[in-house]
C-alpha cells in the first residue's frame, strides 16, 4: 500500500488498511455518495473526443474508461465508533494501440480538452514504447456491442441506508459479543460502487453500476490466568450485493457440523458476533492437534482460500508466461502441461471453473474493461488442466478465438490488464451432504472459515490454516481442536480429493483486496465450492513448530 494511502486512511483500524483507495480519491459527505453522475449521454460525448483525438494521434485502437468509485467505511470498536469515512475518485483512463504498441494515459480533468490531452499523451507513449517492443500487440476480435448497460441486481442500495443505522449493527454486534466474554471486538463495514463507462474504437459504449458489500469482526478472548488469547473473524463472506445481504433471514442459516452456525445469500452480524466469543472460548481449552496423515473435510468458508492461490493465481496467463513475477510469482502450471492435454491437475473429482458472471459474486459484471462480455469456462476438467485465464492480447497464445473476459483496472487512473476471473470448485454429481461426508471418515479434521495461509512463488508448495477445527474420530465429530494447520503441494493436494458434496451445499466466499502488478493494483473476487474431502494431507501443530 502507498504510504500516501495509509496516511489518508489512518484510523481506520487495521482492516481497513486492506482496502484499497485512490491516491486520487477525495473525502465527501455520506450524502455525497447519492449524488447522480454524469449523464450517459454525456459520457459518450466525451468517450468519442477521446478516440478521435486518438485515432486523429496515429492510434489504430483506444479505448475509455470513465470512472466513478465511490467507497464507504464505517469503523467500530466495542462500544465507539472509530472512524467514518466516505471517499469518492473521478476520472478517466484512455488506453491505444499505436505502431504495434501498448499506450495508456489518465486524467481527472473530465473536460474536452482534458481528454483529448489524455489520448494524445497515451498515443505519444505507445510510439515511445513502440522503439524497444519485439512484437507487435496481436487481440482477438470482440463484438461491437453499441449503447449497453449493466447494474448489480441489488435490492437496496447500501448509500442509500442512514450511517447512524449501520453504526446501530455494529454497536449491536459488539455488544452481543461483549455479553458473551469478549475481551475486545471491533467490526467494519466496507461499502463499495463503481461506476463504470466504457467504449472503445470498436462500437462499444457500455455503462456499468457495480455494487460489493462486506460487513465484518474479529472477537478476541484474553485468558486471564494463563495470559493466552484467541480470536475468530466473522463468518460472513463479501458479496456482490447490496445492503439486503444484511437483512437476515432465518432460511440462509446453516446449521453445519459440529453445530457452527454459517449463512448463505444473507448474513446475520449480531449472532455471528455472540457465537464468534464463545467459540473463542472454546477455542482456548481445545485440545493442541497431533501431526500426522488426517483426512480432511474443508468446509466452502476455509476452501475458497485454497482455492484462490492454488488454483486461480497459477492459472493467469501472464503468471504461466512469466509476465507476471515480482507480485507474488509466476506459475508451476505451464504451458508444456497444458499443452500435453493429460496433466493431472487433481483428481476426477476435481472440476474447476472460471465465471464472471455469476449472480452475488465479486467479480460479477456483464462486461469487463475492455468490452469483452464476460462467460463462464472450464480451467480443469475431471481432474485435466484444460484451459488458463486470458484476455483479449493474450487468447491467441491459447489459440482462442475470443478472449475470456477478465481484464480490470481497480480505477481509472490504473491501466487495465488481466484478473483473475471468479475460479470455483464445481459441485459433486452424486447427492452428499457434509454429515455424510463426515461419517465415512475414520481419522480427520473439520475445518471451517479461512486463516493465516503461506505459499511460494510458483503456487505450489503451501500451508493453510483455518478458524475453526474439528477432530473427526469414526465418523464423528470428537470435539474440538486448535493449533491445525496443514501443508501440501497443489497437485498432490487437489488429488487426494476424493468426493465434492452436492450443489445444494455449494456456497460462495472470497477476496476484497486480491493484489497483483506493478504499480499495485488490487481486485475483488469470490470462489465458490460445496465442502470436500482430501485423504492422507499431512497436518502439523502450528504452536508446536513455533515454539
Amino acid at each position: 500500500m502507498k504510504r500516501r494511502n495509509f496516511v489518508q486512511l489512518a484510523g481506520m483500524g487495521a482492516g481497513a488498511m486492506l482496502l484499497p483507495v485512490s491516491p486520487f480519491a477525495r473525502t465527501v459527505d455520506a450524502q455525497h455518495l447519492l449524488a447522480p453522475g454524469m449523464d450517459v449521454l454525456e459520457k459518450k460525448r466525451l468517450a468519442n473526443v477521446a478516440l478521435n483525438a486518438a485515432k486523429s494521434s496515429g492510434a489504430s485502437y483506444a479505448d475509455i474508461r470513465i470512472g466513478r468509485y465511490l467507497n464507504q467505511f464505517v469503523v467500530t470498536r466495542e462500544d465507539k465508533v472509530q472512524n467514518i469515512v466516505n471517499t469518492e475518485s473521478f476520472g478517466v483512463g484512455i488506453r491505444v494501440i499505436a505502431d504495434g504498441t501498448w499506450g495508456f494515459a489518465s486524467t481527472s480533468d473530465v473536460t474536452e480538452d482534458g481528454i483529448a490531452k489524455a489520448a494524445k499523451q497515451a498515443a505519444a507513449i505507445a510510439k515511445a514504447n513502440a522503439k524497444v517492443q519485439k512484437e507487435p500487440v496481436q487481440m482477438v476480435p470482440v463484438a461491437s456491442y453499441g449503447d449497453v448497460s449493466y447494474q448489480t441486481p441489488i435490492v437496496k442500495n447500501a448509500f442509500e441506508v442512514p450511517v447512524k443505522d449501520k453504526v446501530d449493527l455494529l454497536l449491536k454486534a459488539n455488544a452481543a459479543a461483549m455479553d458473551k466474554g469478549a475481551s475486545y471486538v471491533n467490526s467494519i463495514m466496507f461499502l463499495v460502487n463503481e461506476q463504470k463507462y466504457f467504449a472503445s474504437t470498436e462500437g462499444s459504449y457500455i455503462d456499468q453500476d457495480i455494487h460489493r458489500t462486506w460487513p465484518t469482526f474479529n472477537v478476541t478472548v484474553i485468558d486471564k490466568e494463563s495470559g493466552q488469547f484467541k480470536q475468530r473473524g466473522a463468518f460472513s463472506a463479501p458479496v456482490g450485493m447490496g445492503y439486503e445481504y444484511l437483512d437476515a433471514r432465518p432460511e440462509d442459516q446453516i446449521v453445519a457440523p459440529g453445530d457452527v452456525m454459517l449463512y448463505n445469500k444473507s448474513y446475520d452480524i449480531v449472532e455471528d458476533a455472540a457465537m464468534a466469543a464463545e467459540q473463542v472460548k472454546q477455542i482456548l481449552s481445545a485440545k493442541s492437534v497431533e501431526p500426522g496423515k488426517y483426512d480432511l473435510v474443508l468446509e466452502p468458508s476455509h476452501l475458497w482460500l485454497t482455492i484462490h492461490e492454488s488454483v486461480g493465481h497459477p492459472l493467469e496467463l501472464d503468471r504461466v508466461l512469466g509476465y507476471e513475477a515480482n507480485y507474488a510469482g509466476t506459475s508451476f502450471a505451464t504451458l508444456d502441461k497444458w499443452e500435453s492435454k493429460d496433466f493431472n491437475f487433481g483428481s476426477d473429482q476435481v472440476n474447476l471453473f472460471a465465471d464472471k458472471t455469476q449472480v452475488g459474486s465479486l467479480g460479477a459484471v456483464a462486461y469487463d474493461d475492455e468490452g469483452v462480455k464476460t462467460k463462464q469456462w472450464d480451467l480443469v476438467k475431471d481432474g485435466i488442466l484444460v484451459n488458463y485465464q486470458a484476455i483479449r492480447d493474450q487468447a491467441h497464445i491459447l489459440g482462442e478465438k475470443e478472449s475470456h473476459g477478465c481484464c480490470y483496472a481497480d480505477s481509472w487512473s490504473s491501466v487495465q490488464f488481466q484478473r483473475m476471473a471468479n475460479v470455483s470448485l464445481a459441485p459433486g454429481k452424486e447427492q452428499l451432504t457434509p454429515e455424510q461426508m463426515i461419517s465415512g471418515v475414520e481419522k480427520g479434521v473439520y475445518i471451517v472459515k479461512d486463516g493465516s495461509y503461506s505459499i511460494d512463488q510458483q503456487r505450489y508448495n503451501f500451508q493453510f490454516g483455518g478458524e475453526l477445527f474439528f477432530e473427526i474420530k469414526d465418523g464423528k465429530i470428537a470435539g474440538m481442536l486448535k493449533d491445525v494447520a496443514y501443508q501440501s503441494n497443489t497437485q498432490e493436494f487437489w488429488n487426494s480429493c476424493v468426493q465434492v458434496c452436492d450443489e445444494r451445499d455449494y456456497r460462495l466466499n472470497g477476496s476484497f483486496f486480491d493484489g497483483k502488478g506493478q504499480p499495485g493494483q488490487s481486485s475483488a473476487v469470490s470462489h465458490g465450492s460445496s465442502t470436500a474431502r482430501f485423504n492422507g494431507v499431512n497436518v502439523i501443530n502450528t504452536a508446536r513448530s513455533i515454539g
